[in-house]
């Protein structure tokens, strides 16, 4: 039976918190007060203008609980009932528009408690509106209901005075079990949401993250919902403890409840027709349109959900796109794009510029005996079509997955790999570097293409976007020697010996065989181990060329740091080159700490600053993010020297001039051949036969398409390239 109570008339409108959660001396609107910035003194109605607001159909409980500024106009006030402490701002005879919506500035045809309403102020047919504070030039038209009670918390992870611990929203993020739980705030990075879901032993540490959540927010009753200046809201049923910022634009939306919903006049946020949105953050400059379904969630800035897309339990980074889709359980770094209809990620900690193409299942089919499985992918993921995943998988950056269903588990450390599914041989097929060799204009596109679309306002996180950087880097010398254990092995399978051979032995053959391009490596078949969970083989195909790639990045990518962030530096004194070599151990490990690259021990720092009280805020946790972003570039250009010297085995105390000048003329001709292969790469789609049969000939191509040489990010790599190559001439007439 529904627990329906009756209460007198006279309360409605009043007693918005109980009294046992009053502070001694404070009324019901001391909280109402605050949040109210308003610099206009309200006055009590005058004789005439209460005669005027009666003949206009309007009624009140107590007209002098209605409160009003000198500019009030009570004519354009009709048909109004209204309940409990009103205040209004001033109401001058004009109409606003927008988008074609025109309307009269003026409160119509609506059921009005306890609110301040800002200066010229339009609500119309609002059926009831509770305990708002609403800004100037807003417009309320067509909503069913739109109230506030005293315990809300628009979407934040926090409890309220008097509530229990069980209220709290959790978003249980990259895995379905709830173990990786974190509990969201307004505000809350991708790094904030994958270091709280990490470290989950550190009892001490997620405690603390935990009181910095608490502490963000007032924890007593009594505040009101806020609609921002300039906010338009129209044609929607339901909103219920939603605080939306200035310049949102709400049309037609099913559902609001427990929301912050961030705006900006730079950024506007705009939810539409048919969207249910519950216990969730949608920060500013979000799109969310046409069905789409979205409960206990996080927005980052200037990310899409539209077209039906269902987002539960997941953090969603910015610059990023889903539509169509389902994504679950889910912790999603910046720039990520999944567009079909027919694509289903779950329980994935996915860490950026990665895309999900139609048909890709990945976490979908699990293999335990419980909803307890993970995938990890590092940046640049990209499952293709019909591609389905199983828990548990790992995935270096820069992975790109053919079409297939893969049978078991995988846990692939070569970065820039293709795999392959074959089923008629039963083999896993690995091909390391395969985007240096066949799509490198799709790889450099790629991070041109997400720096371009960062539209963030606030940037506290400085993402990393480039496909060189310390994580796929490490990842790429670490390659090395598992490649060449692969070769030693394949060599000693094909030319058996008596005596048992090492592992450090068959290292430094495939070490010499494939320094020296020895021919025998064409006559050999190379297979890895422990990629996969099976007993089929795992291919690695184009082993050689694989290896020579990643050589010749290692010593271009120093070069590379140089060129990017030191392009003004005069290297005649050394002096730059000596600080950026000099006391250099062997290469640190990096994470990607929500799309920001950082070395392990400055996070590790920041764990121990928090745990010992030196960070107790996420301010400053934020500050700290920030203060490593100002260090990344030397930082970077620092570790890919390292990375250099322990590939080549080279001291930095015998690193000369000479080992300067032979890195920059390499890398001088690996740039040219990055160029190349960029134009190539593309130019296949051009002379594709297949491709061009669809088009009465090459002009109309070039008309629907644009022409190769148009291409504007050709257009950018070209003069990007010959910009690199006049700096390093440069830097070799410094040095000579």
């Amino acid at each position: 039976m529904n627990k329906i109570t009756r209460h007198p008339i006279s309360a409605l409108g009043y007693q918005f918190i109980e009294p046992k959660y009053l502070p001694e001396g404070a009324d019901e609107y001391y909280l109402r007060n605050k949040q109210n910035r308003t610099k206009t003194l309200f006055r009590n109605l005058n004789a005439n203008e209460i005669e005027q607001l009666v003949r206009n159909q309007n009624q009140a409980d107590d007209w002098n609980k209605i409160l009003v500024s000198d500019a009030f106009n009570p004519e354009l006030v009709k048909n109004c009932k209204f309940f409990g402490l009103i205040r209004i701002g001033k109401l001058e005879p004009f109409f606003l528009e927008y988008h074609n919506l025109r309307m009269p500035v003026g409160l119509y045809n609506s059921h009005i408690i306890s609110c301040d309403i800002g200066d010229n102020v339009i609500i119309d047919n609002v059926s009831y509106l509770s305990h708002y504070i609403i800004g100037n030039e807003a417009i309320l038209v067509n909503i069913n209901e739109m109230s506030t009670t005293s315990h809300a918390k628009f979407g934040n992870g926090i409890v309220k005075e008097g509530e229990k611990e069980e209220v709290r929203i959790w978003l249980e993020l990259c895995n379905e079990n709830g173990g990786r739980k974190v509990a969201p705030f307004s505000g809350m990075l991708p790094g904030d949401a994958w270091l709280w879901s990490r470290n989950r032993t550190d009892t001490l540490f997620q405690s603390r993250l935990l009181e910095f959540t608490q502490n963000e927010f007032d924890v007593k009753r009594g505040y009101y919902g806020k609609v921002g200046d300039r906010c338009i809201i129209k044609n929607t049923l339901i909103i219920k403890d939603v605080w939306f910022g200035s310049d949102a634009y709400i049309k037609g939306a099913n559902k609001l409840k427990n929301l912050s919903i961030h705006s900006t006049p730079d950024a506007s946020t705009q939810i539409g027709e048919g969207c249910e949105l519950v216990n969730g953050i949608v920060s500013e400059g979000c799109t969310v349109f046409y069905g789409v379904k979205a409960v206990r969630f996080l927005m980052a800035a200037q990310t899409q959900l539209k077209y039906g897309a269902r987002l539960i339990n997941s953090y969603l980074g910015s610059n990023a796109t889903i539509s169509c889709c389902e994504v679950l359980n889910s912790l999603i770094f910046p720039s990520h794009e999944q567009h079909h209809n027919n694509s289903f990620l779950c329980a994935a900690l996915v860490q950026g510029q990665s895309n999900m193409a139609a048909g890709a299942t990945v976490g979908s089919n699990h293999n335990s005996r419980g909803a307890d499985g993970e995938i990890i992918a590092g940046r640049g993921f990209w499952p293709g079509l019909c591609v389905s995943l199983k828990h548990n998988s790992r995935l270096a950056t820069f992975t790109i997955v053919a079409k297939g269903d893969y049978p078991a588990e995988l846990d692939i450390p070569i970065p820039f790999s293709l795999l392959s599914n074959d089923v008629t041989n039963n083999e896993l097929v690995v091909m390391p570097a395969y985007w240096f060799q066949y799509n490198l204009y799709a790889l450099s596109r790629n991070a041109w293409k997400y720096e371009a679309r960062d539209k963030r306002i606030e940037k506290f996180q400085r993402l990393e976007f480039d496909f060189l950087a310390p994580d796929s880097m490490m990842e790429v010398l670490k390659s090395l020697a598992i490649l060449e254990e692969i070769c030693g092995k394949a060599y000693y399978q094909k030319f058996p010996t008596e005596d048992k051979v090492s592992i450090q032995s068959i290292k430094e053959k495939g070490k010499e065989l494939l320094d020296s391009d020895d021919p025998i490596l064409q006559e050999l078949t190379y297979f890895a181990s422990g990629w996969e969970n099976s007993k089929r083989k795992i291919r690695v195909i184009k082993l050689t060329d694989a290896y020579l790639r990643f050589k010749q990045v290692i010593n271009y990518y120093p070069v590379y740091c140089l060129t990017k962030y030191y392009a003004e530096t005069d290297l005649r004194d050394g002096g730059l080159i000596k600080n950026l070599t000099s006391d250099l151990s062997q290469p640190e490990v990096w994470v990607n700490l929500g799309g920001q690259l950082v070395p392990k021990s400055s996070m590790d720092q920041m764990i121990t600053d928090i745990k010992n009280k030196k960070i107790n805020s996420w301010k400053e946790l934020h500050l700290c993010y920030k203060n490593l972003g100002n260090e990344y570039e030397q930082e970077k250009t620092k570790h890919a020297f390292a990375i250099f010297f322990a590939s080549e085995v080279i001291p930095t105390s015998e690193f000369t001039s000479a080992h300067l000048i032979q890195m920059l003329t390499k890398a001088k001709t690996f740039r040219q051949w990055m160029s190349d292969s960029i134009y190539i790469s593309r130019k296949k789609d051009y002379d594709n036969p297949f491709r061009n049969m669809v088009y009465a000939d090459e002009k109309e191509r070039d008309q629907v398409l644009g022409s190769l040489e148009d291409n504007s990010f050709i257009q950018s790599e070209k003069i990007e390239s010959k910009k690199f190559m006049e700096q390093i001439d440069q830097f070799l007439i410094a040095l000579k």
